[in-house]
């Protein structure tokens, strides 16, 4: 069965701050989506055959952003070289590089949202 993930949102309160930090923790670029009522960033292809699910930081009434609840997990060639920077874009690193043994390895941070999110990397 082929990855069944093929979108997610993480809640933001200013959509720019979010931006900047994810920006910053992952290297990503993201495009900016004028949606009625709920302004975006997406990331990701989210395409068909392409790796991993495409997603969106997002500005909404309707979301807000939580430590509990569904946990979305970046993936990284090395957890240890993101979570070096969570604290510098402004999040808080909850859990450092830890191992999952034969599953490799996860970190957790608070983003500057108040989300929890995890990374995940084999090596």
């Amino acid at each position: 069965m082929s990855n069944p993930v093929v979108w997610f949102e993480i809640a933001a309160t200013d959509l720019e701050r979010a931006k900047k930090f994810y920006s910053e923790v992952f290297q990503l670029e993201m495009q900016y989506v004028d949606m009625p009522d709920s302004p975006m960033y997406m990331m990701g292809s989210g395409a068909e055959g392409a790796a991993g699910a495409g997603g969106a930081l997002v500005k909404s009434a309707d979301n807000v952003p939580s430590t509990s609840g569904t946990m979305v997990y970046f993936y990284c060639d090395d957890v240890a070289v993101e979570a070096s920077r969570v604290e510098a874009a402004g999040g808080t690193l909850i859990v450092p590089k830890t191992s999952l043994g034969e599953f490799g390895f996860m970190a957790m941070f608070i983003d500057t949202e108040g989300n929890k999110v995890g990374m995940h990397s084999m090596a």
